[in-house]
């Protein structure tokens, strides 16, 4: 038995000394290496998350997140038309005021009707010409006034066959009133002041109606000269001196500021 167990062992022995010894280094270099690789990757990466997680690196990727988001948020805002302020914004905004081509052509319609009207009057009371054919600046001559006024016999005596005024209808007529002064013949009285400006409530702002017509205005106008006892300046020197636009339109403003701050005088109740 003891024999037995001795050949066993010397077997043993045998083998383990018969192995190839590089085989045997490989396997064991190897198991090492696993080892090493193991150990290498854990290194890599727990300095990868050490690195990760400084504070710059943090920074940077905070700061990205943050861009992103606001990216998206952006987009988001141009999808859906820019978001609520800005809709509630426009929502709030209050209607424009009407155009200018719109005023404009209200106010030709407005002319050409009336220039059609007064063109088909009988009695001859005023004619129209168009200055260089404007249709919103007319030359208006009034062939008459009442004829038992001391207007109409300088008129007759000084062979003037019409008063000539210029009439300049603004953007928004008929909402605003027309310019109008005096050209022709030089007045004195009769509520024509300097520059050929003419004193008359209707013409302002304050007394305008857009009901107004040229020729009502023009009568009205015919009736205040011979009112206010207008005459022809017969005087040497200044009834040959023509009236002015730019010192019409002076006039005419300090006349109406005057009139806005002490009012308009109301003729008594005799005069009608």
């Amino acid at each position: 038995m003891a024999t037995l167990l001795r050949k066993i062992g010397l077997i043993r022995l045998h083998d383990r000394d018969t192995e190839d010894p590089k085989h045997h280094q490989g396997s064991l270099k190897g198991t090492k290496g696993n080892q090493k690789n193991n150990a290498n990757k854990h290194c890599q990466t727990a300095n990868e998350a050490n690195i990760l997680s400084t504070p710059e690196i943090k920074a940077r990727k905070l700061d990205q997140h943050g861009k992103d988001k606001q990216g998206k948020d952006a987009k988001e805002k141009l999808q859906t038309g820019g978001g609520g302020s800005k809709a509630t914004s426009a929502s709030s905004i209050a209607p424009l005021a009407p155009q200018r081509p719109h005023c404009t052509q209200v106010r030709t319609r407005r002319l050409m009707k009336e220039l059609q009207e007064i063109r088909r009057l009988g009695d001859n009371f005023i004619t129209v010409e168009l200055v260089e054919d404007n249709l919103y600046d007319w030359n208006v001559k009034l062939h008459q006034v009442d004829k038992d006024s001391a207007l109409w016999q300088d008129m007759k005596e000084t062979c003037t066959e019409f008063i000539l005024l210029n009439v300049t209808f603004p953007d928004n007529f008929p909402f605003s009133p027309p310019f109008m002064r005096v050209l022709t013949p030089r007045l004195e009285n009769g509520y024509v002041l300097d520059g050929g400006a003419i004193c008359m409530e209707l013409l302002t702002p304050r007394g305008w109606s857009s009901a107004y017509t040229v020729e009502a205005v023009m009568r009205q106008f015919a009736a205040s000269l011979v009112k206010g006892q207008g005459r022809i300046c017969r005087k040497a020197g200044k009834s040959k001196k023509a009236f002015s636009r730019k010192e019409a339109e002076a006039t005419f403003k300090s006349l109406v500021k005057t009139h806005e701050k002490y009012g308009w005088v109301s003729p008594p109740v005799s005069d009608g």
